[in-house]
């Protein structure tokens, strides 16, 4: 039999005292297990070093099982993440915790009928009284209707305010564990939200309308503002990684950057230069979450030269990131912040500097330029 190229498999039985880099270094061997094993090394030897702009996006209900607070707060802190997309129902959950309200452990088969008679909530396994809910949202809209929230802003913006008020309360409470907005704001990470309308908070800020609220979330500042980030990791040789939790549309809001800046803008083509995901959705099924680094090639999303450092691992994000996070914790040196909220004005006026620049240089006209037409007969390029 021909040797094939890789490791050799040379099982040792494990002792007691086993420690988390030792364990998946050494005993994730194959199969998923191994992705992750690869995904952990792919991040300590070649993403969480100086000059990688990291980007994470963030769906499924993480936030209320704690991992807000117990993962990703940790990896901001050290410089592990640099900049965040997230649904907004992972945002609103987390900030229970920054507020000081409990949550528990329960069990996925537990009686609806009876938990909603006694206003108790439940995401699968985990329960909480419909208080939590009530009081989350008049915390949201007291704040809101505060001077700085009354305009038109991005969700980064938005996020980066609230996250501050919530700063504050915790402060007040002595909360010692600060949740992921309240350490966004405080480590100048941006963190988005694809679809601001879909999450309490959306609906809270949707309901603030109604009242006069002069608050409107404009999505097209975050995909500029995006862009713009995703253009600026190239600057002095640097490079761009996506790192994805699941998927929906914070995984394609995140990989969107790329084809924003060459399909739309007419700048640099060029994909991220690192994706990794942990996905338990199908490839075949045709749904986001389950579309393959191979395929995100051919929109432009990630660069074909580096394929090799793309990895999708088929896993429950739950079981995943907290091992990743014990992982690069223990072997990664922490990073400087890059704050990348406080360099959004001067990134995105990089971007619109070099897209006027293109804007109007002359090119062929495709065949579909030239006929097309506004619905009144004017041509739509003269």
């Amino acid at each position: 039999m021909s040797k094939q190229q890789g490791k050799k498999i040379a099982p040792v039985p494990m002792s007691k005292d086993i420690g988390v880099v030792d364990l998946i270094n050494n005993y994730f061997t194959a199969y998923n297990s191994a992705r992750l094993r690869e995904i952990c090394q792919l991040l300590t030897n070649d993403v969480l070093q100086p000059g990688v702009t990291v980007g994470v996006s963030v769906s499924g209900a993480l936030t209320p099982a704690g991992f807000g607070v117990s993962a990703l707060a940790p990896l901001i802190r050290n410089g592990f993440i640099d900049w965040m997309i997230s649904t907004g129902a992972n945002l609103y959950h987390d900030m229970h915790y920054g507020l000081g309200f409990e949550l528990f452990a329960g069990s996925p088969f537990l009686d609806d009928v009876k938990l909603r008679e006694e206003g108790t909530i439940r995401i699968y396994d985990i329960i909480f009284g419909y208080d939590v809910l009530l009081e989350t949202d008049a915390f949201i809209r007291k704040i809101l209707q505060a001077e700085p929230f009354q305009k038109r802003m991005g969700t980064a913006e938005f996020h980066h305010l609230l996250g501050k008020y919530v700063r504050e309360v915790e402060k007040q409470l002595g909360v010692k564990h600060s949740c992921l907005l309240a350490t966004a704001y405080e480590y100048g990470v941006p963190i988005y939200t694809s679809s601001p309308g879909d999450s309490s908070i959306g609906m809270n800020v949707a309901a603030l309308a109604l009242e006069g609220s002069k608050l409107v979330l404009d999505p097209s500042i975050d995909v500029n503002e995006t862009a713009a980030i995703a253009y600026g990791a190239r600057e002095n040789t640097g490079k761009s990684a996506a790192v994805i939790l699941g998927g929906g549309s914070p995984k394609n809001f995140l990989l969107q950057t790329q084809p924003q800046i060459h399909e739309v803008l007419g700048l640099e083509e060029r994909g991220h230069d690192y994706f990794i995901q942990f996905t338990d959705a199908r490839p075949d099924t045709g749904g986001l979450s389950g579309a393959t680094p191979a395929e995100a090639v051919s929109w432009g999303k990630i660069d074909p030269d580096e394929l090799p450092n793309t990895i999708v691992c088929y896993t429950d994000s739950t079981i995943a990131l907290p091992l990743v996070t014990a992982y690069v914790l223990n072997q990664c040196q922490s990073r400087p912040l890059k704050r990348l909220y406080d360099q959004r004005e001067a990134l995105l006026d990089t971007l619109q500097k070099d897209y006027l620049a293109v804007k109007d240089q002359p090119r062929e006209k495709s065949d579909v330029e030239k006929a097309a037409t506004y619905p009144c007969g004017t041509p739509v390029r003269s």
